[in-house]
């Protein structure tokens, strides 16, 4: 099958078009950040850095980290950028940039995303790692693609049960993590549901001027529990990368350092070492 240029554009160098990297220089193991000022922190880790790339808020650094070689690559925020990266790295693995053919054999990337997140529980304090085991979708990205054999049905019906889920707002889907990488990477960590919101003010019940017009819909997710599982936290990226990672066969996870409480209502506003170190666990179990 050959790619329309339209629909897959490329620099005029033939590189992917927002990462603006050619598939050489991504490593199949992948660390995802949304600050793009993350990525240095993370890569002057390695032991050698080969590439240095950045487009925009996109920025790129690959290299060698106790043998490994690594990508460590800034999403910026939200699951619009998440589409917009997922589906490049994709095709960075699986498509002939130059023919733009999809490869008969393509590479299997692994990526973690490393965050930040405000937990919906009383009992994580600030400063904790949490694992997503699931990523709870209410951006409405997955909606958009023929999705069904990756998204758990019944776990998303279940959260719009409990939760009065209105009809006015994007219908949540639900999708797991790789269970190879949450057990390499988090299986001494606190594990648990991730909601993915489309924004960080309304979408994640927080007011400060605007009327919230569901003012009480944080306190029904809290409260959510499909067979022992539990809404830890709320960020806005995982589910997506958890879907579009299983929609075409790649392996994800997130974990993400707990900087606020949104129901004790503590804030960390200092975090550098804590993720840093997180950064190093993960890269060291990558």
């Amino acid at each position: 099958m050959k790619i329309p240029a339209s629909e897959l554009p490329k620099q005029a160098d033939g590189a992917i078009y927002h990462l603006n990297l050619h598939p050489e220089e991504l490593a199949d193991n992948i660390v995802l950040v949304g600050d793009p000022g993350r990525v240095a922190m993370f890569s002057n880790l390695f032991d050698t850095i080969e590439l240095k790339r950045q487009n925009r808020e996109l920025i790129t650094h690959t290299g060698f980290y106790k043998g490994k070689r690594i990508s460590v690559i800034s999403t910026g925020m939200g699951t619009d950028n998440i589409d917009i990266v997922l589906n490049e790295l994709d095709a960075l693995a699986s498509i002939d940039l130059r023919t733009n053919e999809v490869l008969s054999e393509r590479r299997t990337l692994r990526m973690v995303r490393v965050g930040t997140s405000g937990a919906l529980q009383a009992d994580i304090e600030v400063g904790t790692p949490v694992a997503s085991a699931y990523g709870l979708g209410i951006d409405g990205v997955l909606q958009f693609y023929d999705a069904s054999l990756c998204l758990d049905e019944e776990f998303a019906g279940a959260f719009m049960e409990q939760t009065r889920w209105s009809a006015r707002l994007p219908r949540p889907y639900c999708t797991p993590a790789s269970p190879s990488l949450l057990q390499s990477v988090a299986h001494d960590m606190r594990q648990g549901v991730t909601i993915s919101a489309p924004g960080f003010f309304g979408p994640q019940g927080r007011q400060v001027r605007a009327k919230l017009r569901f003012p009480k819909l944080n306190q029904a997710i809290e409260q959510f529990n499909y067979k022992g599982n539990r809404v830890t936290n709320m960020e806005m990226e995982c589910s997506a990368i958890y879907g579009l990672s299983n929609l075409l066969g790649h392996e994800a996870l997130t974990v993400c350092l707990i900087i606020a409480n949104r129901v004790t209502g503590r804030f960390l506003d200092s975090y550098h070492e804590q993720m840093e170190e997180l950064g190093r666990t993960v890269l060291d179990r990558l």
